[in-house]
């Protein structure tokens, strides 16, 4: 299963330029529906698209393996 670290990731990102960023505004720099990243976020093994993660590596400004990591089922 693929999990994801989008809160990681908003949290860390909120500590770099010490404000608060929420997924509200990440949908809007990113175009990915806020639903969307809400699933991604809180949902074990969601499914999403390589042009979502291409955009969410973008914003965030990391890698692949900074926003999400392979976890074998238990």
């Amino acid at each position: 299963m693929i999990r994801f670290y989008l809160k990681e990731q908003l949290s860390e990102k909120g500590f770099r330029e010490k404000r608060r960023v929420t997924l509200e505004e990440a949908s809007r720099a990113t175009g990915i529906g806020r639903n969307t990243l809400s699933r991604i976020a809180s949902n074990r093994g969601c499914n999403t698209t390589t042009d979502n993660l291409d955009k969410l590596c973008k914003y965030f400004e990391c890698s692949l393996s900074d926003l999400a990591v392979y976890v074998e089922d238990q």
